[in-house]
């Protein structure tokens, strides 16, 4: 995207705080709604497989029109492109909050989607043109704290909004927002140009698009439909395996294709790209995770909640600071080391965790894997796109914001899928010990509790069993997520040693 109006904008300072509106509205929603989801759940009537649709509808619905930021910016004009995607989020917002089902929440969240993946490098590209080279840095620095705070304050505001008012104001905050982003932008912002030479490879764009959304709704639904007993699931399956077929060959054909084979041949970023999707996965799946485990197995007030998960944000706050005055001193492969082990250990914390776990430790293990997750993302960015050459690099950011973005819902729905699952094959194995021969229950202690000749008491004793295999099935899924952590391990080998340097737009794939 060509640089649209000359450093030293006279109205630098209101655009810069509308930018940062529109940076913050569209980085909360990654976090703001998960706290929300069990009052979303109980709301709307939907299933702990159904509700996850709510995080991974957006995740996917970004990533896909996040490659189309380049040629709509050249077709239409920055100004205008960015005005349409304010209101068109804002709007989305709005209807996320009045939704009355599942089915309208998640079709809302995906225009949600769709109008918000161009404010993030739309807003980067805004602050480059109206700063010159000497102020540049300075105003990316300060666009990475409106983005590094949303993990902070997306938790703790989604918590207090939905404690004190309903689940509906975690979307209604966009309305204030936007409309203060959108005014400003139309009175501050220039008015662009529109490019000249913007093309996009359509047919590249459209399979790829259609393979990860086949294979999304596949993945949403799989568990509900019994996999491949389903005839829809098959038919998914078939058009996710085509639509990537189709892909590929025309990838490997085209003249000017959507993706650039040439890129893979950089070891760097083909196991930066494997590496950062890895990370999607296991991060995202633990904050769809951690929620319902806070408020249904803990009892914790949906406010509470949110304060003892916007730790893990500070951590990475905190660690994202001081990662950037490492980069160029430390080889970049011990920093991932580093965030690896420590991500690894928070994981392998949360599989000893019980209903009875105490808030601290809770804290603490949040904050430690904020602050991988910190030593994580920018190191990440930095090794997998400095080796790129710069014509291609906007290319392979694009495909590498995409692999994190696809990783990460797919690693929501594939975590959701598994609690669902192993809970019931967990009560079905504790079920088999409640017998009638049992000694246990001819306690009077827990005859009083658990009594099995008695509805009230089967039915208490069925909530405790309940309880008891989904404490299970999350062990099994914090397993999981540590054992996908230490599987990347051997990618640190691959790439080149090197204390490395930021390439320019690095900040764009460093968002977390």
């Amino acid at each position: 995207m060509a640089t649209e109006f000359a450093p030293g904008e006279a109205n630098r300072g209101p655009i810069t705080v509308c930018v940062m509106l529109a940076t913050l509205m569209q980085s909360l929603d990654t976090t703001i709604a998960n706290v929300a989801l069990p009052h979303m759940q109980g709301s709307l009537s939907a299933s702990q497989d159904q509700i996850n649709w709510v995080l991974t509808s957006y995740i996917v619905a970004a990533a896909i029109a996040t490659p189309l930021t380049g040629f709509l910016t050249g077709r239409f004009g920055l100004k205008r492109l960015f005005l349409v995607s304010v209101a068109g989020f804002t709007v989305a917002s709005m209807l996320c909050g009045m939704a009355e089902s599942v089915t309208q929440i998640v079709v809302f969240r995906v225009l949600q989607g769709l109008f918000g993946a161009a404010l993030v490098p739309l807003s980067q590209t805004v602050l480059l043109n109206i700063n010159p080279p000497a102020r540049q840095g300075s105003a990316m620095a300060a666009w990475g704290m409106a983005v590094m705070a949303a993990p902070v304050l997306g938790p703790v505001l989604g918590g207090w909004l939905t404690e004190d008012y309903t689940w509906r104001y975690v979307f209604y905050i966009n309305l204030p927002v936007g409309v203060l982003a959108f005014v400003g932008m139309s009175a501050f912002l220039p008015k662009a140009k529109r490019g000249s030479g913007a093309k996009l490879d359509w047919l590249g764009f459209t399979t790829l698009s259609v393979a990860i959304g086949a294979l999304q709704i596949l993945l949403d639904r799989g568990e509900e439909l019994d996999w491949f007993g389903s005839p829809e699931i098959v038919i998914e399956s078939l058009i996710a395996g085509s639509a990537f077929y189709l892909f590929l060959a025309h990838t490997f054909t085209a003249r000017e294709p959507f993706l650039r084979p040439a890129l893979f041949r950089d070891r760097n970023f083909t196991a930066g790209s494997l590496f950062v999707a890895i990370v999607g996965l296991t991060f995202y799946a633990s904050l769809a995770l951690q929620p319902p485990y806070l408020q249904d197995l803990m009892g914790y007030p949906v406010i509470t909640a949110g304060y003892v998960m916007g730790p893990r944000g500070i951590g990475t706050m905190g660690a994202m600071v001081i990662v950037g005055k490492l980069i160029g001193r430390l080889d970049i492969r011990l920093l991932l080391g580093i965030g690896l082990a420590a991500s690894a250990w928070a994981f392998y914390a949360m599989t000893g965790w019980t209903p009875d776990v105490s808030a601290t430790e809770v804290v603490v293990v949040g904050l430690v894997q904020g602050v991988g997750l910190g030593f994580l993302f920018t190191p990440l960015s930095v090794v997998s796109l400095s080796t790129l050459s710069p014509q291609v690099r906007p290319e392979g950011a694009g495909f590498y914001n995409l692999s994190r973005n696809v990783g990460s819902s797919i690693g929501i729905s594939i975590v959701g899928a598994l609690l669902t699952r192993a809970t019931q094959v967990n009560h079905a194995d504790i079920v088999e010990h409640v017998t009638a021969v049992n000694r246990l229950f001819q306690s009077p202690g827990v005859a009083r509790f658990w009594n099995p000749a008695s509805a009230p008491g089967r039915a208490a004793l069925d909530a405790a069993i309940t309880q008891q295999a989904q404490v299970i099935a999350y062990i099994d899924d914090y397993k999981l997520l540590m054992l996908a952590t230490l599987a990347v391990i051997p990618l640190l080998v691959v790439f080149k040693g090197g204390t490395g340097t930021a390439p320019a737009g690095a900040a764009t794939v460093a968002e977390p």
